[in-house]
């Protein structure tokens, strides 16, 4: 997780694929569970942690609080946000669901550009599954797999929502994506839903396949509903003061 600075100044690009990783690191700290809600999040502490300058991490508090994950206040800076309460949840849950059904709403024929996206990304998403169920529980490596199961399972809702090509939709879409890191907060002690959010794709996918979009839509809302009862119960399995 560590990141070296170079000597020699950094270039923009350099400056971006440091402050993207030092962003994916943070994010990573925040859903670990490491931390607990409330807790100060100081950024020489975070900078040390990450062997980078305070820039970068500053840069990523601020893009992270629009998640939700982090809150500032005033003269005191940055703390870990509480876990969401059930309402917030369902919220957020009812908010991804009406994107995404009304974005498949808006898609009119050219599934056979489609499918074979969603192929590609259901093959990442089982690779990913895979890979994460394999681990053991105490293995170091499981916040990153778990990083890019979460990332390819997303992977395959952007697919079906960039399709229509409706530009707010996907602005809409690109500010829900930094929301659901707070559904992912504290999921490693939660509930398991690799295996069957693959076969909820799976699902979905299938109906692509036969060119029934109908279909296809209320396999996505039975995928919804499923989110919505593993979500709660992750809530459910958090220690308690989590």
């Amino acid at each position: 997780m560590s990141e070296s600075l170079p000597v020699t100044p950094l270039n923009e690009n350099d400056r971006l694929v440091l402050r993207d990783r030092v962003y994916d690191a943070v994010i990573d700290l925040l859903i670990s569970g490491r931390v607990e809600p409330g807790q100060a999040l100081r950024i020489e502490h975070l900078a040390n942690l990450l062997d980078v300058s305070p820039t970068p991490v500053r840069e990523a508090l601020a893009k992270i609080e629009a998640t939700g994950l982090v809150t500032r206040v005033a003269q005191k800076g940055y703390r870990v946000a509480p876990l969401l309460a059930a309402a917030q949840m369902s919220e957020l849950i009812d908010a991804r669901e009406m994107l995404e059904l009304g974005a498949m709403e808006l898609i009119s024929g050219e599934l056979d550009t489609l499918v074979p996206k969603l192929v590609t990304a259901q093959q990442r998403h089982e690779a990913a599954a895979q890979r994460f169920a394999e681990l053991a529980p105490d293995d170091p490596a499981t916040l990153v797999v778990l990083r890019e199961y979460f990332d390819a399972d997303w992977s395959f809702h952007l697919a079906i929502l960039r399709h229509p090509g409706n530009r707010y939709v996907l602005q809409m879409a690109e500010g829900l994506g930094g929301h659901l890191h707070r559904r992912r907060q504290g999921v490693v002690v939660g509930v398991n839903d690799t295996q069957h959010a693959v076969r909820e794709h799976a699902a979905i996918l299938a109906e692509f396949e036969k060119g029934d979009l109908r279909a296809a839509i209320e396999a996505m809302r039975v995928h919804m509903e499923q989110i919505r009862h593993r979500s709660m119960k992750d809530l459910s399995a958090q220690p308690p003061g989590r």
